[in-house]
Parts: C-alpha cells; sequence; structure tokens
C-alpha cells in the first residue's frame, strides 16, 4: 500500500510504504540528503558532515515532514541536524555520563534502581537525537541474543524484589514484534513482576508502529502497561501521533512523557506551556523534565540549573500542577532522579 505524504511541508508524491519496517529503513541517513530535502544552504553542510562522522544522521520521513523547510532554527529540526559544535571537547562531558557500565551485572540488563530493572530490548533507533546520552553506548556489547536473554531473564528470577522490568534501547519499539512477544511472555512468566514500562519515541517519529501486531501482543500482557514517550516540543505532536496515542490507551497502556531541556528548542515557558497543554490534548501525562545529561557532543544543548529552576517557577503560573513537569537530573551513583 502506498500514499502521498507530507515532506518538508508540502505535498509530495512518495513511495512510501505504510510499513512502519519501511519508512524505517528509507530514513535519511546522510547530511547531504537531509540538508537538500529541507532547503538548508549550503554553510551547514560542513557542520553536519563533521557530527554525522561521529554519530550517525537518522531521520524518518514522517518525522521530516513535521519541520519546517528553509528554516534552520526549527525546533525539531535542531534535534536531529549536527552541527560542528558537535566536534569540540567540553569539559565534563563524558562519554558515558550516567556511568551505567557500573550497573550491568549481565548482558543486556541495567540494574540501576531499586525495584525495577533496565533491560536493551533493542540496539536501533528510529530517529538519532543529536543529545542523545547513549550516543557512545556500547550496543555490541548489549544486544542479546534469545539465548543469552537466559541470563537476564535468571537474574530477574532470582531477585523477587524487582517488581518492574523497563524496555530500552536504542528504542525497544525498534525490535521485532515476534521478538518483543517471547520477551514479554517470558517477563510475565515471573510471578513478582507487575509492571512493563516501555520508554520508546518510535510512536512519535513513525506512528504507524502502533500496529495490530504491537497492540497485540502488548494488550494481551498481565503486567500492567506504562509507554513513557520522549516529546520535547508541541510541533512534535500531529494528527498521527494523536492517533498512534489514542490506540495505545485502547489498549490499556498509561501513557507518560519526558522531555530534556534543550537551549533554544524549549528553553522558555511558553513552548513548556504549549508542549504539557498538547500532550494533554492527546491523552498523555507530562512525566519528567531532564536537564541535560553531559554527554560528549551535546554541551551546545546546555540549560543552566539556575535557568531551568527560574523557568519552573514561572510555569508553575501557567499550568494546573497534573500537567507538571518534573525538573529532575539524572546523578550517577543515586537511587533515583534527583529532583532540581
Amino acid at each position: 500500500m502506498q500514499e502521498n505524504i507530507i515532506i518538508a511541508g508540502h505535498h509530495a508524491p512518495a513511495q512510501v510504504s505504510t510499513s512502519w519496517q519501511q519508512q524505517l529503513s528509507h530514513a535519511i541517513r546522510d547530511p547531504d540528503t537531509l540538508c537538500q530535502r529541507l532547503g538548508l544552504g549550503a554553510q551547514w553542510l560542513p557542520g553536519a558532515q563533521a557530527g554525522h562522522r561521529l554519530f550517525d544522521i537518522c531521520v524518518p520521513d514522517a518525522y521530516l515532514a513535521r519541520i519546517k523547510p528553509n528554516d534552520p532554527n526549527d525546533p525539531l529540526l535542531r534535534q536531529v541536524l549536527p552541527i560542528g559544535d558537535e566536534t569540540l571537547a567540553s569539559p565534563g562531558y563524558v562519554t558515558d555520563p550516567l556511568e551505567e557500565a557500573d550497573h550491568r551485572p549481565v548482558k543486556g540488563l541495567i540494574h540501576k534502581y531499586a525495584n525495577r530493572v533496565l533491560l536493551i530490548a533493542s540496539p536501533a533507533c528510529a530517529i538519532n537525537c543529536r543529545y542523545c546520552f547513549r550516543r557512545h553506548f556500547p550496543y555490541s556489547e548489549n544486544s542479546p541474543s534469545r539465548a543469552q536473554w537466559q541470563e537476564a531473564l535468571d537474574y530477574l528470577r532470582a531477585d523477587t524484589s524487582i517488581h518492574e522490568a523497563i524496555l530500552s534501547g536504542g528504542d525497544p519499539l525498534a525490535a521485532s514484534d515476534r521478538q518483543l512477544a517471547w520477551l514479554v511472555e517470558q517477563l510475565e512468566s515471573i510471578p513478582h513482576l507487575k509492571r512493563l514500562r516501555i520508554h520508546t519515541r518510535l510512536p512519535v517519529v513513525i506512528p504507524d508502529r502502533v500496529d495490530e501486531s504491537l497492540l497485540g501482543w502488548l494488550g494481551s500482557t498481565r503486567l500492567q502497561k506504562v509507554v513513557v514517550l520522549h516529546i520535547n516540543h508541541a510541533n512534535e505532536i500531529d494528527q498521527a501521533v494523536v492517533d498512534a496515542c489514542a490506540r495505545l490507551k485502547q489498549a490499556g497502556v498509561t501513557l507518560l512523557n519526558q522531555s530534556v531541556l534543550l537551549r533554544d528548542i524549549n528553553d522558555n515557558v511558553p513552548t513548556l506551556a504549549a508542549l504539557s497543554e498538547r500532550l494533554f490534548e492527546a491523552g498523555v501525562l507530562p512525566y519528567y523534565l531532564h536537564v541535560l545529561d553531559p554527554v560528549q557532543g551535546a554541551a551546545h544543548f546546555d540549560v543552566p540549573d539556575k535557568e531551568a529552576q527560574a523557568l519552573i517557577q514561572v510555569l508553575l503560573e501557567h499550568l494546573p500542577g497534573f500537567l507538571m513537569p518534573r525538573l529532575v537530573r539524572e546523578v550517577p551513583g543515586k537511587m533515583s532522579k534527583t529532583p532540581l
């Protein structure tokens, strides 16, 4: 099945399957094409090429269609376009800002917090956000085969204090539904597990990912289901995203959102307020607003803590409490997120 899609703000015929897998396989993966499709001047290409060499570009058409063409300051574009600043060394910015290497007792599993563990269900993402705290993560060392998953599952079975399994990545929904259904079936056979949480950006960047196959295994599990989306700006939420969220809610999923506070993208009160309002219209509750993790290559996105705290104080005057995200930092070694 083929359809016309909107590219760079204009209707354009495109031979694009509605299959999420094909949409992902056709994602833009080079800076030349990204700049050309969005009408960016030649001055942006050297920085994009330099950043791309450090961390690959990946932008699906469904997300590209929401970016305003000929506008290098578009808040969605700034999340995915590499710039030369990524190549600069910044003191305190490291490849493993959360020190996750210290909390991997078995392959593919991270255990930092009490009562819950994180499973690296896929090394792939549908979009490569330039501020990603895992842009240097050694996925090749943490992508278990089905046989190797048994060690992680045995770890979960042996620790009855663990009540929640969190699927992460990469993006866990980049894995096949067959693999995910098998993994969730294994998890729900562990009596002391109560909740399944999925941290994903795929329903936002390729809303067609929320298809009947996904809803089948997700809707049928006995585990309580929470999907934490990652949306930083209201412009990311088009009607296709709203529809995808509705399908998830119909499957019994609780929908939350976590954002990252990003310089020149969402670091002002009107933008943050609009994001919370738009999220609620889509049936999603704001959850966390993270200050930037100090990952190498992302220092230009940083908003200082005092400025972030001041923003939140003013935001409180514009939103009801249930639409206020919690401003937090993740501090290595701490047993929970640290409120700011």
